[in-house]
C-alpha cells in the first residue's frame, strides 16, 4: 500500500528535489509575471462589471459616474504600485508588508496584517476558482448544475500543480496568462481603432435593454454613497498587487530590481486592460444588473428578462461588440478569461505558503508551515490554503457575489498598515543619512509611500463603510480570531522555549543529575521478544533492574512465576496483583510508589513490542502497549523505552525508503531568512 501511495505521489508531484536545487527554481521576469500577477490582471474579468452592477441599482443614469469611479480605481492602483515598488527595495527578504509592518509599527501591526494578508489569500482562491465556474457554466450546464463540485476539483487541481514547484507551476501558467493577456489588450487596440479611426459604431448585445432601478431618484448622500460603494467594489482590481512583494527571494538576481520592474509592467498591463474595458463597455452601450435581480430588473423589448436570463459578463460583452458575437476571437476571448480567473488563484499558492513559513519561523504558526516539501514548495501552506478555499466555496455555495463582499478588506488593511510603516522607515534613515542625493530619494520615496498610505486608508474606510453589512463583517471577525490564535501560538513556543532552556554555563540543574536509575521491563509472557528487553535493559547498566507483570489471572501468574524460576532468569520478577483484571492502573501505581520513595531516582520501562509488515496486524497487537505509553509519558522523572522484536512480516519493508509526504520534517533550507528551525519536536 505504501509503495502505491509512493508511485501516486511520484505521478502527481514529481521526483523530490535536493535542497542545493532551489536556486533552479527561481523565476526570471517572463515567469514571475504570470506567477505573482494572475490575480491583478484577471480581476479586471470583474472589477470593471462590478462598477456598472453597483451603479445600476440607481439606473442606467448613473453610469454617467463610472468613469470617475473608475479614476479613482486607477489613481489608487497607480499610487500602490509606486509604493510597493519602494518596498521591494527596502525588504527584500520576502516579508512583504508583514516584515514592514513589524519592522516599522510593532509585533501587533505585524500580526495584524499577516492575518488580514491569510484572509485574504484564501478567499482570492474561492472568488477567482468560483468566478471562472461561473464563465464556463455559461456554455457548459454540468458545470452551471454542479458548481461547488467543481470548483472544489479545480482547487485541487492547482493544488496539485503548485505541489509540483513554484518554477514548473509557472511554466504551465504562463501561456494561458500571456494569451489573455495579448487577447485582451488587442480587443481593447482593435475597439478603440474602429471608434477612433474608423469611425464604427459598437454595440453591446444588451445595449437596447432597460435597467430598472431599484432605488429611483437618488440625490445628496444617497447618490455618493452609491458611487463610494461602486468605487469599492472596483477596488478589487487592486487585490493581488502585493504579492510581488511577498515573493521577492523567488526572483532571479538582482532580485529587488527584477521585482520591481516586474510590479511596473503588471501594473501598466493592468490599468490599460481596466481602463479599455469599461471604457468600451459604456461606449458600446453595456448594459449590467445585479445577477440576484436580473431576472426582473432587466427589461427586453418592455419585458422582464424571466428566471431563464443569462447575464453575460461585461468582458464577452464588449468582445461582441467588437469582433462580433460568436466570432473565433470571441470565443477565445471567453474562453482564455475563464482560464485566467482559474490560475489568478495562483497568486494566493505562491504568497501565502510563504508568509506562512515566515509566521512560522518567527513562531506565530506551527513549526511544519516552514518546511519545504520534494520539490522545495512549502507543501504544508498549499494544502492549508486549499482546504481553507475549499471550505469557503462549499459554505458560500461557489456564489462569486456573496464571496466579493468579503474580499478585498483585509488587503486594504496590509496596503495601509504597510505604506505607514513604509512612511516610518524612511522617516528614520534620514535622521541619520547625511549624502544629499541619497536624502532626495528617501524624501521622494516617503512622499510616495505618504500618499498611498492616505489613498489606501480612504479606500479601507469606504470599504468598510459600503460592505460591512453585506458580508465584509465576516472578515472583520476572521481577523482578530486569527490575530488572538497566532499571538496564542507564540504564546505556546515562548513557554516551552523557557521550560527547555538549558542552563547558565557553570549552573548546575539538579533535574539533569539523577542519583539512579531504576529500571522495569514489563513481561506479560516468556518469549523472544521479552528476553531481548530483558537483555538490553541489562546491558544499560541500570542501578535496579526487575520485572513487572499484573496477575490478571491468578493461575497464569502462577504458571509465569513457576517458568521464570524454572529457566533461573537472573532479574527478580515482581507480580502485580489486579483485582479488576486491569493493567494499565497497576502499573503507573507502582510506577509512582516508586518515584515517592526516591524523587531523585529515575524510573525506566522498557516495553516490549512487535514489529509488523501489514497494516491490519497493528490492530491486534501493541493496543496495551500504547496505551501505557500513552499515560507514562505524562509521569515526571520516568523514561519509556521500546524494545521492537521484528516479526516475519516485517520483512517486506526492510530497506525500503520511507517517502518524505508533504507534512514530514525537513530541516528548512534556503528562505532568505536565519535558518534555526530543528528537525524533530523541538522548541
Amino acid at each position: 500500500m505504501s509503495r502505491v501511495t509512493d508511485l501516486v505521489k511520484r505521478l502527481l508531484v514529481g521526483r523530490a528535489l535536493r535542497s542545493t536545487q532551489l536556486h533552479h527554481q527561481l523565476l526570471p521576469k517572463r515567469v514571475a509575471l504570470p506567477v505573482f500577477a494572475g490575480d491583478a490582471l484577471s480581476s479586471v474579468a470583474y472589477a470593471p462589471q462590478e462598477i456598472l452592477v453597483i451603479l445600476s441599482i440607481g439606473g442606467v443614469g448613473l453610469y454617467g459616474y463610472g468613469p470617475w469611479a473608475a479614476a479613482g480605481v486607477v489613481l489608487v492602483m497607480l499610487t500602490v504600485v509606486a509604493s510597493y515598488r519602494q518596498n521591494v527595495h527596502a525588504y527584500p527578504s520576502g516579508g512583504g508588508d508583514y516584515e514592514v509592518a513589524t519592522t516599522n509599527l510593532g509585533a501587533n501591526a505585524g500580526l495584524t496584517v499577516a492575518s488580514a494578508l491569510m484572509v485574504d489569500y484564501v478567499l482570492t482562491v474561492a472568488v477567482s476558482v468560483a468566478n471562472g465556474a461561473d464563465y464556463v457554466g455559461a456554455t457548459i450546464p454540468f458545470v452551471a448544475e454542479h458548481r461547488p463540485t467543481v470548483s472544489i476539483a479545480i482547487v485541487a487541481l492547482l493544488t496539485i500543480m503548485n505541489l509540483r514547484g513554484i518554477r514548473e507551476s509557472g511554466v504551465a501558467f504562463a501561456i494561458p496568462t500571456y494569451a489573455f493577456m495579448i487577447a485582451v489588450l488587442g480587443m481593447v487596440a482593435w475597439g478603440l481603432f474602429r471608434l477612433l479611426v474608423l469611425g464604427d459604431q459598437l454595440r453591446a448585445p444588451t445595449a437596447d435593454y432597460t435597467i430598472v432601478a431599484e432605488q429611483a431618484d437618488l440625490a445628496g448622500f444617497a447618490m455618493a454613497f452609491l458611487v463610494l460603494r461602486a468605487f469599492s467594489s472596483g477596488a478589487a482590481a487592486l487585490t493581488g498587487v502585493e504579492a510581488i512583494s511577498n515573493g521577492v527571494p523567488a526572483f532571479r538576481k538582482p532580485k529587488s530590481k527584477n521585482a520591481a520592474t516586474t510590479l511596473l509592467m503588471m501594473g501598466v498591463i493592468a490599468v490599460t486592460m481596466f481602463s479599455g474595458i469599461i471604457f468600451l463597455g459604456l461606449r458600446s452601450g453595456v448594459r449590467l444588473s445585479d445577477p440576484a435581480t436580473a431576472a426582473t430588473h432587466v427589461l427586453i423589448d418592455g419585458h422582464p428578462a424571466g428566471p431563464g436570463y443569462y447575464q453575460q459578463p461585461i468582458i464577452a460583452q464588449v468582445a461582441s461588440a467588437v469582433f462580433g458575437d460568436g466570432s473565433l476571437m470571441f470565443v477565445v476571448i471567453a474562453a482564455v478569461t475563464a482560464l485566467i480567473l482559474f490560475l489568478a488563484a495562483n497568486t494566493a499558492f505562491n504568497g501565502f505558503p510563504v508568509l506562512g513559513s515566515i509566521l512560522a519561523q518567527d513562531r506565530y504558526l506551527p513549526r511544519q508551515l516552514h518546511t519545504r516539501g520534494d520539490r522545495l514548495a512549502f507543501s504544508n501552506g498549499i494544502i492549508i490554503l486549499a482546504a481553507g478555499a475549499c471550505l469557503l466555496i462549499w459554505a458560500f455555495n461557489a456564489d462569486v457575489s456573496k464571496l466579493l463582499n468579503l474580499y478585498i478588506v483585509g488587503v486594504f488593511v496590509a496596503f495601509t498598515l504597510s505604506q505607514i510603516g513604509m512612511v516610518r522607515h524612511w522617516t528614520r534613515h534620514l535622521k541619520t543619512e547625511t549624502d544629499p542625493l541619497t536624502r532626495f530619494q528617501m524624501m521622494r520615496s516617503r512622499l510616495i509611500n505618504g500618499f498611498g498610505g492616505f489613498m489606501t486608508g480612504i479606500v479601507l474606510v469606504v470599504v468598510l463603510l459600503t460592505k460591512f453589512t453585506h458580508g465584509a463583517y465576516i472578515v472583520c471577525i476572521a481577523m482578530p480570531v486569527l490575530f488572538l490564535m497566532m499571538k496564542g501560538i507564540r504564546h505556546h513556543y515562548d513557554r516551552v522555549a523557557e521550560e527547555l532552556a538549558a542552563p547558565e554555563e557553570g549552573e548546575i540543574d539538579e533535574s539533569m543529575l539523577p542519583a539512579r536509575n531504576h529500571a522495569i521491563v514489563l513481561v506479560s509472557k516468556i518469549h523472544k521478544p521479552t528476553l531481548r528487553a530483558l537483555a538490553y535493559a541489562r546491558a544499560t547498566r541500570p542501578s535496579n533492574l526487575e520485572a513487572v507483570t499484573v496477575a490478571v489471572d491468578s493461575e497464569e501468574a502462577a504458571r509465569l512465576r513457576e517458568e521464570w524460576d524454572s529457566r533461573g532468569i537472573a532479574v527478580p520478577l515482581k507480580i502485580l496483583d489486579s483485582p479488576y483484571r486491569e493493567i494499565t492502573g497497576p502499573i503507573l501505581e507502582y510506577v509512582k510508589s516508586l518515584r515517592r520513595r526516591s524523587p531523585r531516582d529515575v524510573v525506566t520501562v522498557y516495553i516490549p513490542e512487535y514489529v509488523m509488515g501489514r497494516w491490519w496486524e497493528h490492530l491486534l497487537h501493541n493496543q496495551s502497549a500504547l496505551r501505557l505509553k500513552g499515560r507514562l509519558l505524562f509521569k515526571p522523572g520516568v523514561m519509556v523505552t521500546s524494545v521492537p522484536w521484528q516479526l516475519a512480516s516485517s520483512d517486506r519493508l526492510k530497506g525500503r525508503r520511507e517517502p518524505m509526504g508533504p507534512g514530514a520534517v525537513r530541516r528548512s533550507y534556503g528562505t532568505g531568512r536565519d535558518e534555526h528551525v530543528k528537525t524533530g519536536g523541538g522548541s
